[in-house]
This record gives C-alpha cells, sequence and structure tokens, in this order.
C-alpha cells in the first residue's frame, strides 16, 4: 500500500478530480466554483497546462504571484490540492498567505488536511521559505486545528467584513 503523496497537476488523475470537483459544487463549498465541469470534461489537458503555467507567471489573475500547485492523492485518487505561492504581495500578506489548501468533501476529517499542510511545508522549506503564512477565517475550526496541528502561530487577527466575522494570520517555520 502507497503513503500519499504530492504531485503535480496531470491528466492522470483526470476522473478523479472531476469527481472532487462535482462534491465541491454539491456541498457548496466555493474551492471550484470557476471551474466548468463541461471544460474539464471536454479538454482536461488544457486545465493541466493552465494550472503549471502559473508557476511561470502566466496565466494569472490580478494581486496573484507565481505558485506552484500540488495535489494530494492517496490510492490514484484525488484528495485535495495545495498552491505554495513563490514570495509576498500586499494582498497575499492581507488575504490569501503562502499556502492554501482544500480537501475534497468525502475525504474531511480523515487526516488529510494535516497531511497535505505537512507535505506544503516540506515543499516551502526546499524552496528556501523559513517562514510561512498562513490564513483562515474565524470560522473555519477544521483548518485552525490542521494550521495549529502543523505548528502555527497565531500573529493577528482582522475584521473582514461588517459582520463581524475575522480573519485570522498564523506563521509557521517550516522544520
Amino acid at each position: 500500500m502507497t503513503q500519499p503523496f504530492l504531485t503535480h497537476p496531470s491528466t492522470k488523475y483526470k476522473h478523479s478530480f472531476i469527481e472532487a470537483v462535482i462534491e465541491f459544487k454539491q456541498s457548496k463549498i466555493q474551492a471550484y466554483d470557476a471551474l466548468s465541469l463541461v471544460n474539464l470534461k471536454r479538454d482536461f489537458n488544457s486545465y493541466v497546462t493552465a494550472e503549471k503555467n502559473k508557476a511561470k507567471g502566466i496565466g494569472l489573475l490580478a494581486n496573484q504571484v507565481p505558485y506552484a500547485l500540488y495535489w494530494l492523492i492517496d490510492q490514484d485518487r484525488f484528495i485535495g490540492r495545495l498552491r505554495l505561492r513563490y514570495y509576498d504581495n500586499e494582498y497575499l500578506l492581507e488575504n490569501t498567505g503562502h499556502i492554501g489548501y482544500n480537501i475534497r468533501p468525502s475525504a474531511q476529517k480523515q487526516g488529510y488536511g494535516k497531511l497535505i499542510l505537512k507535505l506544503g511545508l516540506e515543499k516551502a522549506k526546499a524552496r528556501g521559505f523559513t517562514k510561512v503564512l498562513l490564513t483562515c477565517k474565524s470560522t473555519n475550526l477544521g483548518s485552525r486545528k490542521i494550521i495549529e496541528a502543523n505548528g502555527g502561530q497565531l500573529a493577528k487577527t482582522k475584521q473582514i467584513d461588517d459582520t463581524g466575522l475575522l480573519r485570522l494570520y498564523y506563521w509557521i517555520k517550516p522544520n
């Protein structure tokens, strides 16, 4: 039995990835809202190529910095994704952080979140990061637990809107 691992996006996992996107859309979690299932099914290779190009700074949205995208795979099944953003900008420091991740709904609460962040921190260390910023909403208890379990130290909180919702800012030193 193989251990779960991080890999770059690959057409090898097309069907499992599309299944995960369907799960996210059905669960109303907004992680994959911008993806068209029709386009993914028709031309998955273009999606994979576009995601790989983001590491080169090609096809980025406003405020984005180049990033590596990794997929967590377990037994040939797409479990989740992790973005490792290569450097800071003002938007990143106030909103997204260096690492962002998500786990498909059917695989949540099984230890994959803690694992994907642990593996992502290893990638960050290999890229020369001495500390990594992660952010999450105060209502995201699962993410808070994952970040803290991986050594995250709460640095600040900031009100997001007039509902009182807070964004939490954690720094982690990759081991």
